[in-house]
């Protein structure tokens, strides 16, 4: 059955690690994010074609889905895969200490950005298809946290996104807002640089580090990959990675 895939944040962290997976599976795969991966392309130059596109500006990624690339991209498919990814921590603290435009961005990258290319695939799509989405979560989306009220805004906002579109029943298309755990990337890395006023649980992330308790970005990738392409995918439109079978 041919697949395609589309990959957010594609050039670093988890991204990079779930893009890896896809090619190494031999699936064709389209990587979105700012810059192109280090290598990967050199090494797929068949399987993987990048898009440097700032997904935190809306306009841009407006004028690209108006473009022809994505409708493309589903041609003679069988099966096309959409995994959000990409997104940021960032701002961290509380409200005055929270830049508005760096609110703005954060809205833009991990909430428009998920929601514009989920609407604009399935409308490029044919409903005989079958077309999956799969946001990246984060526990941050079902539990408050001090200085993460706008991360843990954002990510509730793509839950609430999965469980709504379950509801319109459209034809062709299964969804999943999945918190993958917690994982080593540069993400974590800036969370363990935040000062203890603007995030004040920092010391339970410094422990996961300092303890070995994160996950691998490939691990994660693996386990979220096979999920992501099982029969079971879509049945429940919330969940945890490490709580589904793969």
């Amino acid at each position: 059955m041919p697949i395609s895939a589309i990959v957010t944040g594609h050039s670093r962290g988890l991204g990079a690690a779930i893009a890896e997976n896809l090619v190494g599976r031999g699936i064709a795969t389209l990587g979105l994010s700012r810059h192109a991966h280090a290598d990967l392309g050199r090494r797929y130059p068949t399987l993987l074609q990048e898009v440097m596109l700032d997904l935190s500006d809306p306009s841009a990624l407006g004028a690209w889905l108006a473009g022809p690339t994505l409708a493309n991209w589903g041609l003679g498919r069988d099966q096309i895969v959409l995994i959000n990814n990409a997104g940021m921590v960032e701002p961290i603290g509380t409200l005055p200490m929270q830049d508005a435009m760096a609110v703005a961005k954060a809205v833009a990258l991990n909430v428009a950005a998920p929601l514009m290319l989920s609407s604009a695939l399935v409308a490029a799509t044919d409903a005989k298809q079958d077309r999956r989405i799969l946001h990246v979560s984060s526990g941050a989306a079902r539990n408050a946290y001090a200085g993460w009220s706008v991360y843990c805004a954002t990510k509730a906002a793509l839950d609430h996104h999965a469980r709504a579109v379950v509801l319109d029943d459209t034809a062709g298309v299964r969804i999943c807002s999945l918190a993958p755990g917690v994982i080593d990337t540069a993400m974590q890395a800036a969370i363990r640089a935040t000062s203890l006023e603007a995030f004040p649980m920092r010391a339970r992330f410094d422990a996961l580090k300092a303890h070995g308790e994160l996950a691998s970005p490939q691990d994660c990738a693996e386990r979220l990959i096979g999920y992501a392409l099982s029969a079971s995918f879509g049945q429940q439109p919330v969940a945890d990675l490490r709580d589904v079978a793969t």
